[in-house]
């Protein structure tokens, strides 16, 4: 059974949430503070972990930013602010995804299992080992989900690891934001494909020497990406 973290001060928020997921069968644990949401999330086997951006104590970008340096499990961002540089800076510190409340239940619970799914899938697709993909000094192993830009280890999330490798095995392509937030979130009519932009940006930072003139990931302008070899 995948088990759910909610890290939210509003309780009621949260026991909503919670009935919502315990109904579709997840195992649900909730935390009010951000300091017990970070303990919890960095010590807890969960498999996903719903973030609310203002919390007590601990907020929500910090316990991201910590997740993501030990873990690689989706994590969906909650927030009642609506700014586009809060959902900015929180996919940039690697977050999956980011819901503005108000937000139905059910959308949540289709989105957590939307990246659940698409995790479970990478995990478990089978890989043969040692499946590596090398591009002009990238090293992309599919098996350790690791990077090497010419030869050093560089730390990417599990969307960002996704979307690069998706473009390295299909270069000179030419893909539209909404055919890769399709192919790397799995999901077509719910999230926002500004996110696909976001995650360009953290990628180039990582493997381009130059990011205002990248050797690899082009952008084609009005139409979306392409992975130069």
């Amino acid at each position: 059974m995948n088990r759910i973290l909610i890290v939210e001060d509003e309780q009621a928020i949260a026991e909503l949430e919670k009935d919502y997921l315990e109904l579709s069968g997840f195992e649900v644990t909730i935390e009010n503070t951000g300091d017990k949401g970070l303990e919890q999330a960095l010590s807890g086997d969960f498999n996903l972990i719903i973030l609310d951006l203002m919390l007590p104590k601990v907020d929500g970008f910090e316990i991201c930013k910590r997740v993501r340096e030990e873990k690689n499990i989706p994590v969906i961002m909650v927030s009642a602010k609506k700014d586009d540089i809060d959902k900015i800076r929180g996919l940039g510190l690697g977050a999956d995804d980011y819901m503005t409340k108000p937000f139905s239940p059910s959308e949540l619970v289709a989105r957590v299992k939307a990246h659940l799914a698409r995790y479970e899938r990478l995990l478990g697709s089978g890989v043969k080992e040692n499946e590596v993909i090398e591009i002009r000094g990238i090293k992309i192993d599919k098996t350790a989900r690791r990077v090497y830009i010419n030869g050093e280890e560089k730390a990417f999330t599990t969307k960002e690891f996704d979307l690069l490798t998706f473009l390295a095995q299909n270069p000179n392509h030419v893909y539209t934001k909404e055919q890769l937030f399709q192919e790397i979130w799995d999901m077509e009519s719910i999230g926002d494909i500004a996110t696909v932009t976001v995650h360009i940006k953290k990628i180039r930072e990582k493997i381009e020497a130059n990011t205002s003139k990248p050797q690899y990931i082009e952008t084609i302008w009005g139409v979306g990406y392409r992975f130069k070899v």
